[in-house]
């Protein structure tokens, strides 16, 4: 067991970020991450929201934010799954599911979390096979294709403009009358002509033979379907609060419950980022 000051969960912007200040403190932090560091950046084509760069890669973002926060010396290990984390007495054990185990006074929660999924019938069937949760991994599959995104926040309509670009035609559709997503990101998919949203549409099954070839779904108390190559789906986030082998409080949505300086339930155990809710 090797043991830290502090110990980072998730390797996102948030887990970045808090590796950056905590080795900056010169506090001894590791940073652990199932995949590549980025986390959802990785899945984001452009990104310009961020204070500092008026357009930038997600990519690209992802690797000066992990170059930066190497740099003051946080010790990064990627794709290295954490099976669950523990806790003895008031140190926190995180156990990997390579079977290392490192100890800490402190955890910074910042995993994020997974697609939520549809659970209509067809979806994991067709997973991989026209059924897509990344527009950016996949989109480029596609190309000529029509295709159904489902969703209604800044993720459906911004992955939705970006499917235009391999796209014939992309529809949004939404289970509710009116779109959550940003007003710019609106206004950008508005003015798209290769963009329709369908409204009050709730999909009730993908269909295919080998691979996906429609949608189903229900609008106004009648059923429709809708011939489409593949179906994207962006309907939000389960957060990835179920390693805890001990109650930390959460939400009905999984979300750990914070106050204002991010301090969790459990003394010594911060949530950030998408894991997080204050």
């Amino acid at each position: 067991m090797s043991n830290y000051d502090v110990v980072i969960v998730g390797g996102g912007p948030a887990g970045l970020a808090a590796g950056l200040y905590t080795a900056r403190m010169n506090l001894k932090t590791l940073l652990l991450d199932r995949g590549p560091l980025g986390g959802q950046l990785l899945n984001t084509e452009l990104v310009e929201d961020y204070p500092g760069f008026e357009s930038i890669l997600g990519t690209e973002l992802a690797t000066k934010m992990g170059d930066h926060a190497r740099r003051f010396g946080l010790e990064v290990r990627e794709f290295e799954p954490v099976k669950e984390i523990d806790k003895d007495g008031s140190a926190k054990i995180v156990r990997m599911e390579s079977g290392d185990e490192f100890r800490a006074p402190a955890l910074i929660m910042a995993a994020g979390g997974l697609p939520r999924y549809l659970g209509v019938t067809g979806e994991k069937e067709y997973c991989g096979r026209g059924v897509s949760y990344c527009a950016v991994c996949d989109g480029a599959f596609f190309k000529g294709e029509e295709l159904a995104v489902v969703g209604g926040g800044d993720a459906a309509v911004e992955e939705g403009e970006f499917l235009t670009r391999y796209a014939s035609k992309v529809y949004i559709l939404h289970r509710r009358n009116q779109l959550r997503a940003q007003p710019i990101l609106i206004d950008r998919a508005e003015a798209n002509p290769k963009i329709e949203f369908i409204f009050d549409a709730g999909v009730k099954e993908i269909v295919g033979n080998g691979k996906v070839q429609s949608l189903k779904y229900e609008q106004h108390g009648a059923t429709k379907e809708l011939s489409v190559g593949g179906v994207f789906i962006f309907i939000g986030f389960v957060p990835n609060s179920g390693l805890f082998k001990f109650h930390v409080d959460h939400d009905e949505g999984g979300y750990l419950l914070t106050d204002r300086n991010m301090q969790t339930s459990e003394p010594g155990i911060w949530g950030v980022g998408d894991a997080g809710l204050t």
